[in-house]
């Protein structure tokens, strides 16, 4: 049976393969080309590795790339520094054990019920753990149920976060998503996250999609403009932070920038 984070590793390698043209990496166009982007052949040369080898790692096959390998892949197809990071991950030793839900500590649950802005405890499925009033007045977790609160399930199937994020709710979906999915190829195959990937596929008709890009994104602070039923039209700038206590609870922080009729 195919382990299914080296399927992963092998289609990431794939599509951003086929994203690169000849020109952008100094290669002639040559004979005519049946699919876009770079041929193996060429991904490997560039990389200063054997095509064969460079074929098993596109198969999802059991290949053990050595750091200096998978720079050099990097390198060939041009990767971004968190595209770089996730390939690095994905090349290292897989973690076997099943995900099981993650506990917050009361200390920093209680710490969340207390801030005065939105705040909401995440894990490594997306999964909302704590939350506080103001979270809860923004966004309405306590009136989700209980298996729907996730933050992928609640902003990409509900049709109350499509009227919250108004005409930009499309980039913001794609973009959690792109975000999500460097957590998930690392734990590609356990049951638990391909329940999520199910819900998302029948809930979410641009999910697919955006899925099958393979785009990966690093967590970082911005703002966001919500359309809120009650309060109106508001911008918002959050940020994300890790728990000392276990890098997988991350904490969200909205702060309120102004309300506008604009």
């Amino acid at each position: 049976m195919a382990d299914p984070r080296r399927s992963e590793l092998a289609d990431f390698l794939r599509s951003r393969r086929e994203r690169l043209s000849p020109a952008a990496v100094g290669l002639p166009n040559g004979r005519r080309r049946r699919t876009p982007g770079l041929r193996r052949e060429e991904v490997a040369e560039l990389a200063g590795i054997g095509i064969d080898w460079y074929i098993r790692l596109e198969q999802g096959r059991s290949v053990s790339p050595s750091v200096t390998t998978v720079d050099a892949l990097a390198r060939a197809l041009r990767l971004g520094p968190v595209e770089h990071a996730h390939l690095r991950a994905l090349t290292r030793d897989a973690d076997q054990r099943a995900f099981v839900p993650e506990t917050v500590p009361g200390a920093i649950r209680r710490t969340v019920e207390g801030l005065h802005p939105p705040a909401y405890v995440t894990g490594r499925r997306w999964d909302i753990l704590a939350w506080n009033a103001a979270a809860a007045e923004l966004f309405a977790f306590d009136r989700l149920p209980a298996e729907d609160r996730n933050t992928l399930v609640s902003v990409l199937t509900k049709p109350a976060a499509r009227q919250l994020f108004g005409a930009g709710w499309a980039a913001e979906a794609r973009r959690m998503v792109a975000q999500f999915r460097s957590t998930h190829d690392l734990w590609a195959g356990d049951p638990a996250f391909l329940d999520l990937l199910r819900r998302l596929r029948q809930g979410c008709p641009e999910f697919a999609g955006w899925w099958e890009a393979h785009d990966v994104h690093e967590a970082r602070s911005g703002e966001k403009l919500l359309h809120h039923p009650r309060r109106g039209l508001l911008r918002c700038e959050y940020a994300t932070f890790q728990a000392n206590d276990d890098p997988a609870l991350k904490l969200a922080i909205y702060t309120v920038i102004e309300p506008t009729d604009s």
